[in-house]
């Protein structure tokens, strides 16, 4: 049985290389909008973050999130992710929880 390679992303913020599995992505879309993709598969232009707060707040402040989804983020714009990423966090934790991680 062949063994499957681990996808690796680097996260934004602290440029650490990680499973994919490990980190949020962002994806901002078609039509121009941004959100967080729990899936991890939706088509767009995509960054990933580690799943920590302390990530997410580097890659605002240092201003590495919009360069890298190529788009202009708002105020409003970064609240809504910010938003957006809690919430996936905690059901990351609530899933991560249930299998053991």
């Amino acid at each position: 049985m062949a063994v499957r390679k681990t996808q690796t992303r680097t996260c934004v913020a602290c440029r650490r290389e990680a499973d994919k599995r490990e980190l949020v992505r962002f994806v901002r879309d078609a039509d121009g909008e941004t959100h967080v993709d729990i899936t991890a598969k939706a088509a767009g232009r995509g960054a990933s973050i580690c799943a920590d707060q302390a990530c997410f707040e580097a890659a605002v402040s240092k201003k590495r999130l919009a360069p890298a989804l190529r788009a202009s983020l708002s105020e409003e714009d970064v609240e809504r992710l910010r938003n957006e990423f809690e919430e996936a966090l905690r059901i990351r934790g609530v899933a991560d929880s249930r299998s053991g991680r």
